[in-house]
């Protein structure tokens, strides 16, 4: 069974077990995480897609650690201007531990 999920404006294909990475969330390491945005959910016999999102579906995850990403660097240059930034970033890592369908 998996599931495609929408957090941080961005959207993820998830199954029971996966380690994904999402945008920084506001919650403590070892809590737990409900998505409510479901957009598809399948399973080996049937699948059902939202319109736009899966009503009574729920992806239930624990927060395994929070940290920074490899950074990146931003360089701008035109005639007579240059400039040099780097960012890094923040994200929150997220193992998936229930998907049920509603």
């Amino acid at each position: 069974m998996y599931a495609v999920i929408e957090t941080g404006g961005k959207q993820y294909r998830v199954a029971e077990g996966d380690v994904i990475r999402v945008e920084k969330l506001p919650v403590e390491v070892g809590a737990t995480v409900n998505f409510d945005r479901v957009l598809f959910v399948s399973d080996d016999s049937s699948s059902k897609v939202g319109t736009p999102v899966v009503d009574g579906a729920e992806v239930k995850g624990t927060v395994r650690q929070h940290g920074r990403g490899k950074k990146i660097i931003v360089y701008k240059h035109k005639k007579n201007y240059h400039k040099k930034q780097g960012h890094r970033q923040d994200f929150t890592s997220i193992q998936i531990d229930a998907i049920s369908a509603g």
